[in-house]
């Protein structure tokens, strides 16, 4: 394991130039100090866990102190923010320090997010809130323990720096990690300023640093958008299987990597609701949780134009036709899975289909009622999950129909299928109320919720002894909090 001054940095964003970014350093929190970190994406450092305890630690990633081979850059992009054009973005509050290599020869880019003004601050003031960097840090960590492709978080800072939102808040930071922080906007931002040897450049740094494996293809360009674009449909799906909603889905926010990117307004359903709107300023439902399946495919198309240089768009157009049918397929799996289905039959998206509408009807809670679902055999937990839905009638067809399907699924025991659907449907999930009530204890100085929530967090399909209130329906209270993209 190593000290902080151990990391060995590889800075090949930086070396693209000024085109690309702004040197830029953080500005200092007052008073820093660790509020929460996650040993897990430490080790992705191969940092020893303890160093996150030490004064030095809050002095790194609170802006104070900056290691002699870190670059910090402010990158800028462009993007399609709820559906119209903004010609120039770029890290208004956010500074990519530097890349890390580990000893597995992995890069992960330390990106510090709430590091003051830049040149893309616009009117803002470069500064992230605590509520804002606890739930981004939490979010991170929730989803890569859920299997879910996401950014990591490595740890949040706290610290005595006002700030002005809606009223006076605490400032924070949050070390975010990725192995790349460009975007889609990234290439919009260089197509539309018509600056194609900086475009072709960018393009030709993905290409080899990213989608390497795409260099063995006739077109290594339309490899890596088929790539991009598969990528993205196993990620939505995934969203879509684990109710998911992300709130700020424009194109800015959207990964070369097809990784969960960039957290604001999200949020977990709690009781099922297909037209659920996590961000209360999005108020035409744009990014509602069933239209992230095509505002995905939006998004992809949006980044096609801006490959448009490089690809035929006839070409372009057909991997963009993948994008549906991949994303079908990977959330009828998971939903298979789910289900505790281990084979496929032709009428398993129906299935899906009815129960999704019973729980709609009956705002039967949508991770609670999975994991239920495994605890016994099919034929009793379905006796005890009826009492959930007003449509009794229209249930126990659906249970009817279930428990023919799993008797035709194959010959395994009870045993088998509770331990296979609990490795699927977890038990703990981010819900909005839980980080509510954490982020007001760290707001009064008490760490100690929000370091809990995460470890819980962390072991989402394991029943942990004596955490039993982090896995109750939420209070009424609790459904209805809202979220904006003010942080």
């Amino acid at each position: 394991m190593k000290a902080l001054d151990e990391l060995t940095f590889d800075n090949r964003f930086a070396r693209l130039g000024d085109a690309f970014s702004t040197h830029v350093l953080p500005e200092p929190l007052d008073a820093p100090r660790l509020v929460v970190a996650s040993e897990a994406a430490m080790a992705l450092l191969d940092l020893d866990p303890a160093v996150a305890e030490t004064p030095v630690f809050a002095e790194l990633f609170g802006g104070h102190k900056l290691w002699a081979e870190a670059e910090p850059r402010a990158m800028v992009y462009s993007g399609h923010q709820f559906g119209g054009y903004t010609p120039q973005l770029g890290d208004g509050r956010g500074l990519l320090l530097g890349e890390v290599y580990n000893e597995a020869g992995e890069h992960w880019d330390l990106h510090l997010k709430g590091a003051g003004m830049t040149p893309y601050s616009r009117m803002g003031d470069g500064r992230a809130v605590l509520r804002s960097s606890i739930r981004e840090f939490l979010a991170s960590e929730a989803l890569h323990a859920l299997g879910i492709p996401s950014s990591r978080a490595l740890c949040v800072i706290g610290s005595d720096t006002p700030v002005w939102r809606e009223k006076q808040e605490r400032g924070a930071m949050v070390l975010r990690m990725a192995p790349s922080h460009i975007r889609f906007g990234h290439f919009e931002y260089f197509y539309y300023t018509k600056k194609p040897e900086q475009q072709a450049e960018l393009a030709e740094h993905v290409l080899n640093l990213h989608y390497p494996e795409c260099r063995e293809q006739p077109e290594p360009y339309l490899a890596m958008f088929r790539e991009i674009v598969e990528r993205n449909a196993e990620l939505i799906a995934k969203w879509q299987a684990y109710g998911f909603c992300h709130g700020v889905m424009n194109t800015d926010n959207m990964s070369i990597l097809g990784i969960t990117f960039d957290f604001g307004p999200f949020a977990f359903l709690d009781d099922f609701d297909a037209h659920f709107i996590c961000n209360h300023s999005d108020h035409e439902g744009r990014y509602s949780f069933s239209n992230q399946v095509p505002i995905g495919q939006w998004n992809l198309s949006a980044l096609a134009q801006a490959l448009t240089p490089f690809i035929s768009v006839d070409a372009l157009k057909e991997a963009l036709g993948l994008y549906l049918p991949l994303y079908q397929a990977n959330y009828l799996d998971l939903m298979r899975r789910r289900l505790g289905l281990t084979t496929a039959e032709d009428d398993d998206q129906a299935l899906v289909e009815r129960l999704l509408k019973l729980m709609q009807n009956s705002g039967v809670d949508y991770t609670l009622f999975f994991r239920r679902l495994g605890d016994e055999p099919a034929a009793l937990a379905v006796t005890r999950l009826r009492d959930d839905f007003v449509d009794l009638a229209g249930f126990d067809a659906w249970a009817e129909q279930y428990k023919a399907r799993v008797a035709r699924d194959g010959d395994y025991s009870e045993e088998q299928r509770r331990a296979r659907m609990h490795a699927v449907n977890p038990l703990y999930i981010l819900r909005n109320y839980l980080a509510q009530n954490a982020i007001a204890a760290a707001e009064s100085g008490d760490y100690s919720e929000v370091r809990q929530l995460h470890e819980v967090l962390s072991k989402p399909f394991e029943e942990q002894a004596g955490m039993e209130r982090y896995a109750q329906r939420p209070p009424d209270w609790g459904k209805h909090l809202e979220i904006s993209c003010s942080s």
